[in-house]
């Protein structure tokens, strides 16, 4: 868990420092004074005036440069904008030439987008150098020789164990990773295919099965790849080591039941949860048989290795083709963030699997992970980018509507509607945060 929270705290931390920075430097290009520039906050966030310190700062030229102690964001605090600090002095003076709300509209606007253009091209510069360096690995869906896996919200659909996804809406799937992405996304309403017995289906989705797929994908994988599993991984603390399970043992049955893939041995293990059992092993050349307990949620505790050979289809990319490829997968990821929208607003209780921070950390590799880690935080790039873009006083996006309004009707939004308007989206963050951020309570 350490591990995955020190991930996501880097990876914030990489985020926000350049995406303050952006708005820094157009202020500066502009000749605004800045008078600080904080990683984290240096108060109790949202009360400016509240627990006011800083765990290092520095003062060069008008600039304090420091990091906060509250651990959340960071802030660059622009002469005569209304900004985090709620400083109600600004409405009721004078516009001075070094102030934000002196400028020219064009210079007030490019200063405002100046986060989310640098988080926006950042995500796609990590996604360019990440395809170039690594390449790029997928499982196509013509590989899985077995078909798929289950979990029980796809077997309430009608598919099986063993079944083979053909098309989404007679478009044929590529990849098993896209089928959960382009039915609660892209609102397919037909998945096509063949069960093991030969027999072809069409199952009907309705936006009801939307929402129970939506939720379920917190907790399960809703299909996965079918495998014949041997033991990867044997946790030191469980009934699998009391057992003496080794690495490379492949179960093959559970209180005499022949089991062959991994969903036939963890339904059995699940039909004795809480029970002792007798296993048997193919160890090498022997067969082995143990006694082992299953905790009450049917697991003994090991990760399944793989006996099947999948044929992982590997791309290399060129700088020129990564960068194609990069911006391809930034834009997409743009638009499904737009799509998360409308499902929110669509699709029943979808709202109630927004996610905050517990989300995230459980989206982070147990492990260090270079390439896991820049992919999330090219992904957590391009979602910082389209969230404050969102037309919501206090976030970028707030600001920026204020000036194309200005720019339209050639008539200035006066600081006094910015101020209190910013309290009325101050008031809104702060609530969708808090409802995010107890995503752990509904998990």
């Amino acid at each position: 868990m350490l591990i995955k929270i020190a991930q996501l705290f880097l990876s914030l931390t990489i985020l926000i420092s350049l995406h303050e920075f952006g708005h820094f430097w157009f202020a500066k290009k502009f000749k605004c004074r800045v008078d600080k520039f904080y990683l984290f906050f240096d108060f109790l966030f949202p009360f400016a005036g509240m627990l006011n310190f800083a765990l290092f700062k520095k003062k060069i030229g008008d600039t304090e440069y420091g990091i906060g102690w509250f651990p959340f964001g960071g802030y660059v605090q622009i002469a005569g904008m209304v900004d985090e600090q709620m400083d109600k002095t600004i409405i009721d003076s004078e516009p001075k030439p070094w102030e934000l709300r002196s400028k020219p509209a064009w210079q007030r606007l490019l200063v405002m987008m100046g986060g989310i253009i640098v988080n926006f091209v950042l995500g796609i510069f990590i996604f360019w150098m990440v395809l170039w360096y690594y390449g790029e690995k997928t499982l196509p869906n013509t590989s899985l020789k077995e078909g798929v896996m289950v979990d029980s919200v796809a077997y309430n659909l009608g598919l099986r164990n063993g079944d083979h996804i053909i098309a989404l809406d007679n478009k044929i799937v590529t990849a098993l990773n896209r089928v959960p992405v382009e039915i609660v996304m892209n609102g397919v309403e037909h998945i096509q295919g063949v069960h093991s017995n030969g027999q072809k289906f069409d199952l009907a989705i309705t936006d009801k099965d939307r929402a129970v797929i939506l939720k379920s994908l917190k907790h399960a994988k809703f299909l996965e790849p079918r495998f014949i599993a041997n033991v990867g991984y044997v946790d030191s603390t469980m009934f699998a080591a009391t057992a003496k399970l080794q690495k490379k043992d492949q179960i093959i049955a559970v209180n005499d039941k022949n089991v062959l893939y991994y969903d036939e041995l963890r339904t059995q293990l699940r039909e004795n949860a809480g029970k002792l059992v007798v296993l048997t092993l193919l160890r090498g050349n022997d067969t082995v048989r143990t006694k082992c307990n299953v905790t009450t949620n049917g697991t003994i505790g090991f990760n399944p290795g793989f006996v099947n050979k999948f044929e992982i289809k590997e791309t290399n990319y060129n700088l020129f083709q990564a960068f194609v490829q990069g911006f391809s997968d930034g834009m997409e990821l743009i638009v499904l963030q737009a799509k998360q929208f409308v499902v929110i607003f669509t699709v029943p209780e979808a709202h109630k699997q927004v996610g905050g921070f517990y989300t995230m950390v459980q989206q982070m590799s147990p492990v260090w992970d270079w390439y896991a880690f820049w992919r999330f935080t090219a992904f957590l790039s391009l979602a910082l980018a389209f969230m404050n873009f969102l037309p919501i006083p206090m976030l970028d996006g707030g600001y920026i509507m204020f000036i194309l309004w200005e720019m339209v009707t050639r008539k200035k939004v006066s600081d006094k509607i910015i101020y209190y308007a910013n309290q009325v989206g101050l008031f809104i963050v702060l609530a969708l945060m808090v409802y995010a951020n107890t995503d752990w309570l509904r998990d």
